[in-house]
């Protein structure tokens, strides 16, 4: 699978060395919006071609997936275009800026014919499916509360508190603590309740998001940009607890009865860096006719989106490009 690069972010500098790993993936094209900005990234990590804007990377008709690393204000318009030159499309987190656009992409995909899917890439790793079965065991019981936290200290990055960028916490660190607590927990949520400390550039730098769920169970989630947190993710049952070590990439499980004892611990499997699985799936989709990844369903993205626009608005948070 020819990969197409759009964007030079610095998420780039971790996946693409991972591609240059998997056996079955070529670094082929990157496109920036300067050419010495292409041409310098290409020549470090060996791109076989380079484009000087994101229009000559989707006109390639060698390229097999593109690759969204733009900021999340970027994202819509990325897919748009690559979509309109029939090029599936693998987009990092947020999916978007908010969920019109994400419901808009879907139709465009499904109108066009065309794979698309969002790089949350914690859906696609291993952990996940090795999480459901240790719940599934009843070895803690009948689990009621979910918490999950995930802070880095990155508030002196631009595009982490610019507005026009979409910036804030919640597009970027906290589409992994939802994401966390839907994969495990499910989308019937009756409600949610949540609290904020904003930025002096106005988008959101602290939160706490608590999820209610129908059938009484609730997720307890919190965010940041100010300092690194233990990122911990804690299921809580009436027979133990079992705690997971990094919701962003799950690193080890750890199950305790009631007495604090240990009673199972596992490590995760080994990986590149972990950003191979969702490559992995979404180059067999596309070989296989698939429109739409089976780990992240474009329906997911959107509910997803649609929730964290829900919970801006309770913030009275709107970016610059959604005003009217």
């Amino acid at each position: 699978m020819k990969i197409g690069v759009l964007g030079t972010g610095g998420i780039v500098k971790t996946v693409v060395p991972t591609l240059k790993k998997m056996k079955d993936m070529e670094c082929y094209a990157v496109a920036s919006r300067t050419m010495e900005r292409a041409r310098q990234f290409a020549g470090e990590y060996g791109f076989a071609k380079s484009y000087g804007s994101y229009e000559e990377l989707a006109a390639d008709p060698e390229v097999g997936l593109v690759y969204i690393a733009t900021p999340h204000s970027c994202h819509y318009e990325n897919m748009q275009l690559c979509i309109a030159h029939k090029k599936p499309v693998l987009c990092e987190k947020a999916f978007t800026m908010n969920g019109t656009q994400a419901r808009e992409i879907k139709e465009l995909a499904e109108k066009e014919g065309v794979f698309a899917a969002e790089a949350i890439w914690t859906r696609y790793m291993p952990s996940r499916e090795i999480i459901r079965e240790i719940l599934e065991s009843g070895i803690i019981g009948k689990v009621s509360v979910l918490t999950a936290n995930l802070s880095y200290a990155i508030s002196g990055n631009r595009r982490i508190v610019d507005p026009e960028l979409a910036g804030g916490a919640l597009l970027d660190v906290g589409v992994y603590g939802l994401n966390f607590a839907m994969m495990h927990f499910g989308t019937k949520i009756e409600r949610i309740e949540s609290s904020v400390r904003f930025t002096d550039t106005g988008v959101d730098g602290t939160e706490s998001i608590t999820l209610f769920y129908g059938d009484g169970r609730m997720a307890v989630l919190t965010h940041g940009i100010y300092g690194r947190s233990d990122r911990k993710g804690i299921f809580y049952g009436d027979k133990g607890y079992m705690v997971v070590e990094n919701i962003n990439n799950p690193q080890s499980i750890s199950v305790f009865d009631n007495a604090d004892r240990l009673v199972k611990h596992l490590d995760m499997p080994g990986q590149i860096s972990g950003y191979e699985y969702e490559f992995r799936e979404c180059a067999e989709c596309v070989e296989k006719g698939r429109k739409e990844s089976v780990s992240m369903p474009l329906a997911d993205s959107i509910f997803v989106m649609e929730t964290m626009d829900s919970i801006r608005k309770g913030w009275g948070l709107v970016y610059p490009q959604e005003r009217v």
